[in-house]
């Protein structure tokens, strides 16, 4: 088995209950042992849409990096997620974040996730439940990489996190 990390997010529907039914689904596939507080946040890249609410969830995986990869897509999929511009709005969005120590780089997939460094949508949750945690292409840790980004003041963590079966 094999630790990932996942970065979950929605903006369209009622986001909270997007990001339960996604990390609901993981199982048998990954086993959910950690889930970050939930934080809002405005949308990048494409500013004419809503909010989003982001998390991120670690696990335990059987499953190699493209296989994990189409499981997810199936379950955004299966969610009801269609393609739309990209950056657009989304009922859910699941990426692979990290993949235990792993450097995959193909067509289809990189891992560690290529803009993570750059989202404190992304590390900041990650470095509620990893801080120490380290990024095996840059070599510093989660908290480092959050610690060397301004801090966005628009983003707000919500009172209360997201439960899992196995917490």
């Amino acid at each position: 088995m094999t630790s990932v990390y996942l970065g979950l997010g929605s903006n369209l529907g009622h986001r909270r209950r997007n990001i339960e039914r996604a990390i609901a689904a993981f199982k048998p596939g990954v086993l959910v042992d950690a889930v970050s507080d939930l934080y809002e946040t405005a949308p990048m890249y494409i500013a004419e849409q809503p909010p989003f609410l982001n998390a991120v969830a670690r696990g335990q995986t059987a499953l190699e990096p493209l296989d994990l990869l189409h499981f997810v897509k199936e379950i955004e999929r299966e969610m009801g997620r269609v393609p739309t511009t990209r950056f657009g709005p989304r009922l859910i969005d699941i990426d692979i974040l990290l993949y235990g120590d792993r450097i995959v780089d193909t067509p289809y997939l990189t891992i560690p996730h290529p803009r993570m460094a750059e989202r404190e949508f992304v590390l900041r949750p990650l470095a509620d439940i990893a801080p120490g945690l380290g990024h095996p292409a840059l070599k510093k840790t989660m908290a480092g990489l959050l610690a060397a980004l301004k801090p966005d003041p628009n983003m707000k963590r919500l009172e209360q996190g997201l439960e899992t079966e196995e917490r």
